[in-house]
């Protein structure tokens, strides 16, 4: 119950690896999505070719404009519009040693969540967002701040994700190990408080994993192709053979986040913990 009417409170999880936004109450988020985004500097979005710019508009939605010290750039944001190579596209994440540094792009992820993937206004909606135990007053103070400058949100409130963790499994008191995709920190919770002093953290979480299974490949002489980098090619009726493209503007950062959402879907499907304790 907010306001004596019953409203339907947005919640967002934006973590180091996926966001995850739905509506209160429910069992599931309606939306999971990458926490990077593409960017594109201004000078290289208007030396993009006419084909390109065509391309482009079928995801005229996930894409943002921000201001940076440097100039104008293009944000893309959200699966399909990743999915996508594009010239000088650099893959950005947020979060630098688990803290937001850049503001712009949590900006357009909100925003990519609101706008195109549940299809609110958030003005009309309170808003519920998880922070990490670690999160620091600037941080918090610069999060309200947003939320009800920006998007003038009717109510805000910040819990953090140990707490939310463990009012889900119906315990105000608990010890919360949380491994994500960039770190994983065991959290104990009291009387729905977490204690500061006592949260452990390590810099070890899945994408560390994902990262492993791609050197364990390499080193067994197996590359990960994305699927931007060859086309199939019928030499004859029903035979056919795989051609490598030549794109001399893809950027090292989209590469290697292609090549990661192979790797993180090898790690998901076909990976297991060992039986035997690892020497």
């Amino acid at each position: 119950m907010y306001g004596g009417d019953e409203v339907s409170a947005i919640v967002i999880d934006l973590g180091s690896h996926t966001c995850k936004a739905g509506y209160a109450g429910e069992d599931a988020p309606k939306a999971v999505f990458p926490s990077v985004v593409g960017s594109i500097d201004q000078m290289d979005v208007d030396d993009m070719t006419s084909n390109e710019k065509n391309v482009a508009v079928d995801s005229k939605n996930n894409v943002k404009d921000s201001e940076k010290g440097k100039g104008k750039r293009k944000l893309f944001v959200g699966s399909q519009a990743l999915g996508f190579r594009r010239d000088h596209m650099e893959v950005l994440s947020p979060f630098k040693d688990g803290i937001v540094a850049d503001w712009d792009i949590v900006d357009s992820i909100w925003d990519h969540a609101f706008r195109e993937c549940l299809l609110i206004d958030p003005k009309e909606h309170p808003m519920l967002l998880a922070e990490p135990s670690s999160n620091s007053q600037q941080q918090r103070e610069r999060t309200a701040e947003l939320m009800f400058e920006k998007y003038t949100a009717p109510a805000l409130f910040l819990a953090k994700n140990a707490v939310l963790t463990s009012f889900a499994s119906g315990r105000a008191t608990s010890l919360v190990v949380d491994s994500g995709g960039g770190s994983t920190t065991v959290t104990p919770v009291h009387d729905g408080y977490v204690i500061q002093k006592a949260v452990a953290f390590s810099p070890i979480g899945g994408e560390l994993l994902t990262d492993c299974l791609m050197k364990s490949l390499e080193s067994k002489g197996v590359m990960i192709k994305p699927r931007y980098s060859f086309k199939r090619k019928e030499i004859q009726p029903g035979v056919f053979q795989t051609v490598d493209l030549d794109l001399p503007n893809t950027t090292d950062s989209y590469k290697l986040y292609s090549q990661r959402v192979i790797a993180s879907d090898i790690k998901e499907s076909v990976c297991r913990a060992p039986d035997t304790p690892y020497d």
